[in-house]
């Protein structure tokens, strides 16, 4: 159950950031870069990155709705290129340790 009204905080978005830079830094990745594999995760990193430092560059605006949605993106892609499936057929594409 979702809680009625939740304030984004600095304090919530330095929580995002820490799960979210966790998790890119035990994200290794199982294919080689120079595999049609590879290019994908590479780009899903890539995004990763920039909705990361999208976040950081509107906290330092002062706009916190903006930067907690930049974070939750970085992660969203993050999720997206351990969880991909393609052709019908799911991959183990990165291993990520469990962060619980």
């Amino acid at each position: 159950m979702s809680e009625p009204h939740v304030e984004v905080t600095s304090q919530l978005i330095e929580r995002y950031f820490s799960l979210t830079t966790a998790a890119r830094d035990k994200a290794t990745p199982l294919h080689p870069p120079d595999t049609p594999e590879g290019v994908r995760l590479a780009t899903m990193m890539e995004m990763a990155d920039s909705y990361t430092s999208d976040a950081k560059w509107f906290v330092d605006q002062g706009d916190l709705v903006r930067a907690f949605g930049a974070i939750n993106y970085a992660h969203a892609w993050i999720d997206c290129a351990v969880n991909s499936c393609y052709d019908l057929c799911c991959f183990r594409w990165f291993e990520i340790c469990c962060l619980c």
